[in-house]
């Protein structure tokens, strides 16, 4: 390795310039603009003004609200990101009325009727304009050739339907410029899984989903045993296959498109704080918040690049007091997220300020890894992703507590629920503490004495939460970050996962272009480690004076146990989910690859996801350059002839230059000119 150069003083916190990029997006997708495309926020700090004064607005008191839009705007200053929704529309009535500070929603069931079905995807339509993602399950429809009595006539199956879901979200740009997002559940065990577990391969169809499958224990057992599985609808039998050949299906088609995820919805409905009350069935677009129907959440996260001290250095460390106190700044902050919700349905409104969910996450975590000279995935790194989950949810529920004894707590800790025979079938432990059926117990005793994810604190947190109740009854979930990322945090990895390149290609929708358009972005680690320490470093360089520490590592140089060990290391902590995906070599041997999701139920995850570079398939949002250069595209001419391009050929067409890989994949995907 080359010898460092230093070529500044190290500061012991570490503030880079936004790159252009990332103000760029900043200015597109966060910064308030009135109808004439005129900016309100004359630049960051008035944007972070802005949303610090709308989210303190709603404390009792002048005193208090002055005192906690300083203090929120500390926080913001500190690294504390609210979601896209809330940066982009909180303070932005006079300008946005109609839009929403919430990114996660959970349709109504979809009832098994034609009016059932038309009456979720009006409702569905307005969350969308409103701003927000929606996930539904879909495997409460009956499948395909099913008889309809009332019209006489055989159904067309669930998947039919999912396609008028999808023509409407394309059709329905989500306010601020952000396209609709929906994310589409299906029961394991559903006649028709194996034509949902294949829709991608059709080009071009469900394109505004995302895809997953529900996956149960017994359904895991049964591949394990290699033993038959039962497909059946509403009590009713249809066809039995090995489990093994349902497995391989799933494993095929996310091997070659990414696509259906997995979500362990045993695990989920087992380990959530309203268990008692909850039957989870979806989650939200990117599946860190698994909902109720109607279920909605707020989000947040926490840039842990912010807190490294003395960054690439043997002194490098984690600022832990100063992180505990943003964490519990940004839980009060999150919290009065709710009274400004904006959710455009009444069920989604009650539901929210029934519960008060919300979830706090981190970003950063692959950029500050490499800051502090540890690799991600290493037995070291585990040890801190654990850290920082557990620190950020031991304050967040102590000052949950402390936010119930103020404003008092979420309504749904001090209402009464009958116990009942499955209750003490799923907790044992309450018949051992007296309870019986018919008896009534306060949903703050139900989460804080009983639910699994709690019983992991120590007593005195449990037992106040028993006595007090909390201000909501989720406090963390790790989201992807992507655009907040790219954008206020300077390009810090995103979320959970490690940096994807160091030097790399982002495509982004931009207004008014026909194809997604190709920029360049540096990560931030770098980006931090040319200013103070080697100001000619670049990744893959040949040249010694130029090359990177051997902890700089990306995405691809993890192995997938590695990112699976990671997510674990967070979700004890973490009360909903985690948005993670492992990255796969596009020459990953395909029964090696099956093993990663096997890996990940038996480490306890609530799902897996992956990502297998394959260009027939599709063009992902990140790119290297290396791919684009390996990838050779095939564009057919009106004339019948054929030319073909390298991913990264420039291609002028139709009045504008486009990457050949963005080219080919609006073509083919059909959404040329409609972004």
């Amino acid at each position: 390795m080359a010898e460092l150069r230093v070529v500044n003083a190290i500061p012991e916190t570490v503030d880079i310039p936004l790159q252009a990029t990332s103000a760029d997006i900043w200015g597109s997708k966060y910064r308030l603009k009135d109808k004439h495309g005129v900016a309100v926020d004359a630049d960051l700090a008035e944007t972070y003004s802005r949303v610090a004064a709308a989210l303190a607005d709603v404390e009792e008191t002048a005193e208090l609200r002055l005192e906690w839009q300083e203090k929120f705007i500390w926080a913001l200053q500190q690294g504390a990101l609210p979601a896209g929704r809330i940066l982009s529309n909180a303070g932005a009535l006079e300008h946005k009325p109609a839009t929403s500070t919430i990114n996660c929603t959970v349709s109504g069931e979809i009832e098994d009727s034609m009016s059932g079905i038309l009456e979720k995807v009006q409702e569905a339509g307005m969350t969308l304009k409103a701003g927000c993602g929606i996930g539904y399950e879909f495997s409460t429809l009956r499948p395909k050739g099913a008889y309809v009595a009332g019209a006489g006539a055989n159904t067309s199956g669930p998947l039919s339907f999912m396609d008028i879901y999808d023509r409407m979200c394309f059709t329905i740009s989500s306010a601020g410029g952000r396209r609709g997002a929906q994310m589409a559940t299906f029961d394991i065990s559903h006649p028709d899984v194996l034509e949902f577990i294949r829709a991608k391969r059709e080009d071009g169809r469900l394109r505004q989903f995302n895809l997953s499958c529900l996956i149960t224990e017994e359904f895991i057992e049964a591949v394990k045993q290699d033993a038959s599985w039962q497909l059946e609808f509403d009590g009713e039998q249809f066809q039995a296959m090995p489990a093994r050949r349902l497995w391989n299906a799933i494993m095929a088609s996310t091997y070659d498109y990414a696509e259906p995820g997995f979500i362990l919805i045993d695990k989920v409905n087992e380990m959530n704080n309203n268990w008692f009350c909850e039957d989870i069935r979806a989650t939200n677009p990117c599946g860190e918040q698994p909902l109720p129907p109607y279920g909605a959440c707020l989000l947040g996260s926490v840039n842990l690049t912010k807190f490294v001290l003395e960054p690439f250095t043997d002194q490098a460390r984690f600022d832990w007091p100063r992180y505990r106190e943003v964490v519990a700044v940004f839980t009060r902050m999150l919290d009065n997220v709710v009274e400004i919700n904006g959710l455009p349905l009444p069920q989604q409104r009650a539901e929210i300020e029934r519960k008060r969910r919300h979830g706090m996450g981190f970003l950063g975590l692959g950029s500050s890894l490499a800051m502090m000279q540890m690799k991600y995935g290493s037995p070291e790194s585990l040890e801190f992703t654990e850290s920082v989950a557990r620190e950020m949810a031991q304050v967040g529920w102590r000052i949950g507590i402390d936010l119930a004894e103020e404003k008092g707590p979420a309504p749904i800790m001090d209402e009464l629920f009958a116990v009942d025979e499955a209750m003490l079938i799923k907790r044992p432990e309450m018949l051992a503490d007296g309870y019986k059926v018919g008896d009534e117990v306060a949903g703050k005793v139900l989460i804080g004495r009983y639910s699994r994810y709690m019983q992991q604190f120590d007593d005195e947190l449990t037992a106040r939460f028993a006595e007090v109740g909390a201000r909501f009854t989720h406090h963390s979930s790790i989201a992807p970050t992507g655009t907040i990322s790219l954008s206020l945090a300077n390009n810090a990895s995103n979320g959970i996962e490690p940096s994807f390149a160091h030097h790399y290609s982002r495509n982004v929708i931009r207004e008014g272009r026909k194809t997604k358009e190709k920029v360049d972005v540096f990560s931030f680690e770098l980006l931090a480690y040319r200013q103070f320490v080697n100001n000619e470093a670049m990744p893959f360089s040949e040249d010694p004076a130029q090359q990177l520490p051997d902890y700089f590592i990306s995405a691809d140089e993890v192995t997938p146990m590695q990112h699976v060990d990671v997510q674990a290391a967070a979700q004890k902590w973490i009360d909903s989910s985690i948005s993670k995906t492992a990255n796969v070599p596009t020459d990953y041997p395909f029964e090696e690859f099956k093993d990663i999701y096997m890996y990940a139920y038996e480490k306890g995850l609530k799902g897996c996801t992956t990502f297998r570079f394959n260009p027939k398939a599709f063009q992902g949002v990140l790119v290297k350059e290396k791919d684009l250069e390996n990838t050779t595209y095939r564009f057919e001419l009106e004339d019948g002839n054929f030319v073909e391009a390298k991913g990264n050929d420039e291609i002028e067409y139709d009045g504008e230059v486009h990457s050949a890989a963005n080219l080919f994949d609006a073509l083919k995907e059909g959404y040329y000119g409609k972004l």
